[in-house]
């Protein structure tokens, strides 16, 4: 059951005025000073913009309901320590994420 947003992360040029701008929110990656580039994706999802993350109590479940509706998964579920993630695209193309913690 997806039950909320895990998080929201954006990819920046210039991380100290990012800093300084979004000082309260966490996540925040930088390109190291470079343009942000064109929105490149691979199974783990977007790797420029914004990605939306939304948080999930059961994952497999969430993705076999979405997948079974036609949604477009860019991989399978990644499982790590910190939990568990499926990366997917909306209706246009904009990538999310579902996202599982551990336990």
């Amino acid at each position: 059951m997806i039950v909320g947003v895990q998080d929201v992360y954006v990819y920046v040029a210039d991380m100290e005025r990012a800093i300084r701008f979004y000082r309260d929110l966490l996540g925040l990656h930088g390109t190291g000073g470079k343009p942000v580039p064109a929105i490149p994706r691979d199974a783990g999802g977007a790797k420029a913009g914004a990605t939306l993350t939304l948080r999930s109590t059961k994952l497999n479940e969430d993705v076999y309901r979405l997948r079974s509706v036609g949604v477009r998964f860019l991989g399978d579920i990644t499982r790590a320590d910190w939990g568990a993630v499926a990366a997917f695209e909306d209706p246009d193309g904009n990538v999310l994420k579902l996202m599982q913690p551990p336990g």
